[in-house]
């Protein structure tokens, strides 16, 4: 189960996806959106470390690829979701390699990690990731450039993940350069309360992240391995 701007990013992908499908980390929390009516009639695997709501299967996928094939019957998919999840496994590259060899040739995999986000539990919270470590853990998958995006919290704020990563700048000759004279404005408005001593923590610095999601697309290639 990931947030709406991952439901967003599935269903922009979803006329390329195929099933059969497997969702890592599927357990309803309450408050997040399910994927399977976007792949219904689909062959669709909720996988989790705990059972609950929208888990099909209890499964360590950082445990013995044989252990994991075994208990998925064998089965490769034609997609993998793994959204919001990777901040929260012990041995990412260990899960890593085990879904690659879950994948099927030609496969696709859906990954969202946080750069920037609070500490959560879900039950522990290890890690935060850029798209070059995301690359790391699945080094035998094409990642798409065009198709990696960064998201926050805020509804539709979605963009291309560049060098910045979602920053927000407090920069004027920046806002200049970009012509946008709203922001500007703003930045102008933001040093005048830092002036004024309002807000120093903050406007001390050139720019501050949000809370940042990246959001991947691999693809394993058609003549791999099964």
């Amino acid at each position: 189960m990931g947030d709406l701007q991952q439901l967003e990013f599935v269903r922009r992908h979803r006329a390329r996806l195929r099933g059969p499908v497997l969702e890592i980390g599927s357990k309803d929390y309450g408050s997040t959106p399910s994927f399977r009516p976007l792949f219904e009639g689909e062959d669709y695997v909720g996988l989790d470390m705990e059972e609950g709501p929208g888990v099909d299967l209890t499964l360590d996928l950082t445990r013995d690829f044989a252990e994991v094939d075994a208990a998925l019957g064998g089965r490769r998919f034609g997609t993998v979701f793994c959204l919001s999840v990777l901040e929260h496994c012990r041995d990412p590259f260990g899960m890593g390699a085990n879904v690659t060899r879950l994948l099927a040739p030609g496969g696709t995999l859906l990954v969202s990690v946080p750069f920037s986000w609070e500490r959560h539990g879900y039950p522990s919270d290890y890690w935060r990731f850029t798209p070059d470590g995301v690359k790391l853990l699945f080094p035998d998958l094409s990642f798409e450039e065009e198709h990696c995006q960064v998201h926050t919290t805020r509804a539709g704020d979605a963009r291309p993940a560049d060098d910045d990563l979602g920053a927000v700048f407090f920069s004027t000759k920046r806002a200049r350069q970009e012509g946008n004279y709203v922001r500007f404005a703003t930045i102008v408005f933001l040093r005048i309360l830092r002036t004024l001593g309002i807000g120093r923590w903050l406007f001390d610095y050139s720019k501050v992240f949000p809370p940042v999601m990246v959001d991947m697309v691999g693809v394993k290639a058609e003549t791999a391995e099964v």
